[in-house]
């Protein structure tokens, strides 16, 4: 319905507040958001928020893409971390804020895993957030202390079958995918919550854990000073930057694959034109060799899915864990 405007003798001034009055109630009436073709996007800071601790892998990710989107724009893009509650904490505030692109959300496996995980959320996982795109993969990896007592992937699966070890995991996936090793190995292993991975590298390399679950970004750097060593990777072929760490299908566990993948949302209702000019944009971040090389470098494959193919990724990774989770008798907490 369109408003009536009573002007029995308008002029200019009034002409034009009427004008303004109905250019805020159309606005309104198509979504509650005032972005419009041809508008300015982004027309002031973006914040990135990434609900994991700095040092990991999606804060990696995130702060190179920040950098990145931040000269494209001519906007500030601002990484805030704000860890929690395996990413609720973070993703709740990215849920609650205006959907004008202004606020944007990174996140790994965990976003469709938490559901499987947890009783009760803050937020409806599938109606509270707009998917973007897939930013990149990479598939998770088993760490251990470089100078410590196991070697191989195969030492390691030799020791958990006849003594109890404790797996660290950083949210969701990460945990899931130590049930998978132990339900397929047939292993003892008790998984130990983190809140990032970074202070699970922090605890293998002195000594307090023995290994971890986590993904290649944040265990690089670790590896490459000599901290690390990466055993196992949860993928079908072995990865030139690990060229000594078995896949867990030549260690005889058949089906061990996981992804750590990163994706970007916005809240619910961001408008379609803002969710296309991120996705050209990250193209154009993509496309630049240097940041080729950069995530090559860290292990991690660009894959900038369309929208509608990152939701049903979504469906189908959460698919997977929950299986995973029934089988190991894992239930919402």
């Amino acid at each position: 319905m369109n408003p009536t405007f009573n002007l029995p003798h308008p002029n200019r001034r009034q002409m034009l507040a009427g004008l303004a009055s109905f250019a805020s109630f159309a606005a309104v009436g198509t979504g509650g958001t005032a972005f419009a073709q041809g508008a300015k996007y982004p027309s002031k800071a973006v914040t990135l928020v990434v609900p994991y601790s700095a040092g990991g892998g999606t804060d990696i990710v995130g702060r190179l893409m920040a950098q990145r989107l931040s000269e494209l724009w001519g906007q500030s893009v601002v990484v805030d971390n704000r860890t929690g509650a395996n990413g609720v904490i973070g993703s709740s505030t990215v849920a609650r804020s205006a959907p004008d692109g202004h606020t944007l959300l990174l996140v790994v496996g965990s976003h469709a895993v938490n559901p499987v995980l947890m009783k009760s959320l803050p937020y409806d996982t599938d109606k509270a957030f707009t998917p973007i795109t897939n930013i990149a993969n990479s598939p998770s990896v088993l760490v251990v202390q470089a100078n410590g007592p196991y070697k191989t992937l195969a030492d390691l699966l030799a020791a958990a079958r006849k003594e109890e070890l404790g797996c660290g995991y950083s949210e969701g996936q990460t945990r899931l995918t130590g049930e998978l090793i132990r339900q397929v190995g047939n292993l003892k292993l008790t998984g130990v919550p983190y809140k990032g991975g970074a202070p699970i590298m922090v605890d293998i390399i002195g000594g307090h854990l023995p290994m971890g679950v986590t993904s290649v970004l944040t265990a690089l750097p670790h590896v490459r000073s000599g901290a690390l060593r990466v055993v196992g990777v949860a993928a079908d072929r072995r990865m030139p930057l690990f060229p000594d760490a078995m896949t867990f299908k030549e260690a005889g566990l058949n089906g061990v694959e996981s992804l750590s993948w990163y994706g970007l949302f916005g809240p619910a209702g961001l408008p379609a034109p803002i969710v296309a000019q991120i996705n050209q944009d990250l193209k154009k971040v993509a496309a630049d060799p240097v940041v080729q090389k950069q995530m090559h470098d860290q292990g991690a494959d660009i894959t900038l899915t369309p929208p509608a193919e990152f939701r049903t990724f979504l469906a189908s990774e959460t698919k997977k864990w929950s299986l995973v989770a029934q089988r190991g008798g894992i239930t919402a907490e």
